[in-house]
């Protein structure tokens, strides 16, 4: 146990197992050690600063931060990046944004993690689809194509009673594609709009 204990060994194991974002879960995968063992662990060298609390019970190493769109599939599971930062992603929309938006079957939630800030809106488990998987840095996350970020964006804006968006690249969306997914979301005013703003 002593040796299982060795910051040195614990940092060296997880990184070779690339595992850069990781739980008590996770420890125990690598370690043959209990759950409490590995919570105490996990406690024990963020009160040291070995690690960096994420948030409860998730935590990273300060020299090797997991890129910030895998760690926004991560903080709040199940989820795919979409809404604004994916429409600016796609260069859908001109604007950079800089808050990570998400989506997500469970309830709304924001998170302030590692000095950026991530947004998830809840929507329904049949409107959860639309989204691919790509790399940055080697990580994996998935994020909605530019039409189901659209789609999602302007269905969210008609549900806060704002108004459509005004400045896009139509020549990034797909208008078939995209009222595909709206039917999904089996609302005739949705629809209505996207027909109209991608005549």
């Amino acid at each position: 146990m002593a040796k299982l204990m060795n910051w040195h060994n614990f940092e060296g194991k997880m990184k070779e197992k690339h595992l850069l974002l990781f739980s008590a879960f996770d420890v125990r995968k690598v370690f043959p050690i209990s759950e409490i063992a590995a919570t105490f662990l996990l406690y024990r060298y963020a009160q040291k600063k070995f690690i960096t609390r994420v948030k409860r019970g998730l935590y990273v190493f300060p020299d090797t931060l997991p890129p910030d769109l895998y760690l926004a599939n991560k903080l709040y599971e199940p989820s795919y990046i979409s809404l604004e930062f994916a429409l600016s992603y796609h260069r859908v929309i001109p604007e950079n944004v800089y808050e990570i938006t998400s989506v997500t079957p469970k309830a709304t939630r924001r998170f302030e993690a590692l000095g950026k800030a991530y947004s998830y809106r809840r929507i329904n488990k049949r409107m959860f689809t639309g989204y691919t998987a790509q790399k940055q840095k080697g990580f994996s996350f998935i994020i909605a194509d530019a039409e189901k970020a659209f789609v999602d964006t302007l269905y969210y804006r008609l549900f806060d009673g704002r108004k459509p968006l005004s400045r896009f690249d139509k020549d990034k969306i797909n208008k078939a594609r995209a009222l595909r997914y709206a039917q999904v979301f089996n609302n005739e005013k949705l629809i209505s709009i996207i027909t109209t703003t991608l005549r």
